[in-house]
């Protein structure tokens, strides 16, 4: 079968998502249809907006469905109408088995991590927190359980010290794009031979999970060594960003962290102690310091340590939480 001769229903969300239907287009492949989530009102004017894989199809003439309920009749039957023989799920939602299993050749996702390692909502984000030197994409196919069913295809990337979910994400965007599109061409061609990640996991795959984050897990405090600071700033960063509570004995202080610096040398501070050196902040840690590059206290805009210290009056020694 020729791989552009393939109908495709394409389902994606975010911006990460437009860059794999981007290529598909771009590619000459044939997008029968996108589905995407419905307009919703965002921002502070509550404007309603589309996702940007919805803005990306509407400019390119592309069919578009978005459906409130995956599983309403309605929506069944139009899907159903397009005669995808391929579905291609990137940053989307959970699908039930009447919209995954439709197709003749499946549905398969990309996902922000090499499986069965960090199956779940935050790959990549874990990743990096957790201090691993290397993450990926893999496209797999859906079955029931989420991140669960046979891989096709991984490429894996390097992360440097400091690389945060904003540079990883971008990075992964592009090679998930062309990683979707060598996973097309392969399913036309029969020549992949799909992988049983339980069988990987038995024959030792590290499998960590990924789970959401919420706002809680997104404190750092000074029970952290050097590194495990650093990375979970840089795991959270620019987005939902990892955040600190200071106080200076009669007020508390809290502030997100976007950069940070580690250095890891003895010192006799106290664990704890906020240390103002010349133009920049640091935090002693058990092992070391944490140099903060760039912050925004609540209420403020985000900015350089340097600008934070010159429009912040600290009068008494501020301790972190």
């Amino acid at each position: 079968m020729n791989a552009k001769d393939i109908r495709i229903v394409f389902m994606g969300t975010p911006g990460f998502a437009v860059e794999s239907l981007k290529a598909l287009v771009e590619g000459g492949y044939n997008v029968v249809a996108v589905v995407t989530v419905p307009d919703k009102p965002a921002g502070r004017g509550q404007k309603v907006r589309m996702s940007e894989v919805k803005q990306y199809a509407v400019e390119q003439g592309l069919p578009t469905l978005q459906p409130e309920k995956l599983k309403e009749p309605t929506f069944v039957e139009e899907l159903a109408s397009y005669k995808a023989d391929l579905q291609i799920v990137v940053a989307f939602r959970m699908l039930p088995e009447i919209v995954w299993n439709m197709p003749a050749m499946g549905t398969f996702n990309l996902h922000g991590s090499l499986l069965p390692n960090y199956r779940g909502a935050a790959p990549l984000n874990w990743a990096i927190i957790n201090g691993d030197k290397q993450t990926g994409v893999t496209t797999f196919l859906l079955k029931h359980q989420i991140d669960t069913g046979n891989l096709l295809f991984q490429e894996a990337i390097d992360i440097d010290l400091y690389d945060n979910i904003g540079t990883i994400h971008d990075k992964l965007m592009v090679i998930g794009a062309n990683l979707v599109c060598k996973t097309v061409d392969a399913l036309a061609e029969g020549n992949v031979t799909p992988i049983d990640q339980d069988k990987l996991i038995a024959e030792g795959a590290v499998s960590h999970h990924a789970p959401k984050i919420f706002k809680a897990d997104c404190q750092v405090n000074s029970d952290l060594s050097v590194m495990d600071f650093h990375n979970k700033v840089r795991g959270l960063s620019p987005y939902p960003a990892a955040w600190i509570e200071m106080t200076d004995g009669e007020k508390k202080h809290t502030a997100k962290l976007f950069a940070t610096k580690p250095s890891i040398e003895p010192h006799h501070d106290t664990v704890g102690t906020v240390v103002i050196d010349k133009d920049m902040l640091r935090v002693a840690l058990k092992d070391g310091y944490v140099w903060f590059e760039e912050m925004q206290l609540a209420g403020k805009k985000r900015m350089k340590t340097s600008q934070f210290i010159n429009g912040f009056r600290i009068e008494n020694q501020l301790m972190l939480s």
